[in-house]
């Protein structure tokens, strides 16, 4: 049988005391190996609430599986936003580069849909429409048709 725990932790940053610890505690796991992992794991989100579970089995080994924060809270972590635009197509709240676009692309790989990192890139490019955000200078749906006309496949 697996036990499990789940949380919501800053990334990069669990510690033994709640919600972890208590939780954690009865099951006889090392809390000090479990919290290591988890903020080795997390460190890419920090400063952004990410979920956790950890699965225990009955030999009180664990695995931890961590999700990632909504791509809009990495888009504005990103950009060191505290929100998007309140009226997107009127506002703009920043502008990512492509660099960043891909890597918000690669850390929420596995949620996205897209076969490849362009297409991953797609998807990021569509969360920024809704959160007031220009990606290389360029409107989302305008960067979307770029990329799919091949402007920035040297890039990928």
């Amino acid at each position: 049988m697996v036990d499990t725990v789940e949380a919501l932790v800053d990334g990069g940053r669990a510690s033994a005391g709640p919600p972890l610890g208590p939780a954690l505690g009865p099951k006889g796991v090392n809390i000090g190996q479990v919290i290591a992992k988890i903020n080795e794991k997390t460190k890419a989100f920090e400063g952004m609430k990410v979920p956790v579970k950890v699965l225990i089995n009955d030999d009180k080994s664990f695995d931890i599986k961590v999700g990632t924060p909504p791509m809009s809270a990495l888009i504005k972590g990103e950009l060191g936003v505290e929100s998007g635009a309140h009226n997107a197509k009127a506002e703009k709240v920043g502008n990512l580069t492509l660099d960043q676009a891909k890597k918000i692309a690669e850390m929420k790989q596995d949620d996205l849909l897209g076969a490849d990192l362009k297409a991953k890139v797609m998807e990021v490019a569509g969360n920024c429409v809704s959160v007031g955000v220009t990606i290389d200078g360029k409107n989302p749906k305008d960067f979307q048709k770029a990329l799919k006309a091949g402007e920035y496949d040297s890039q990928f």
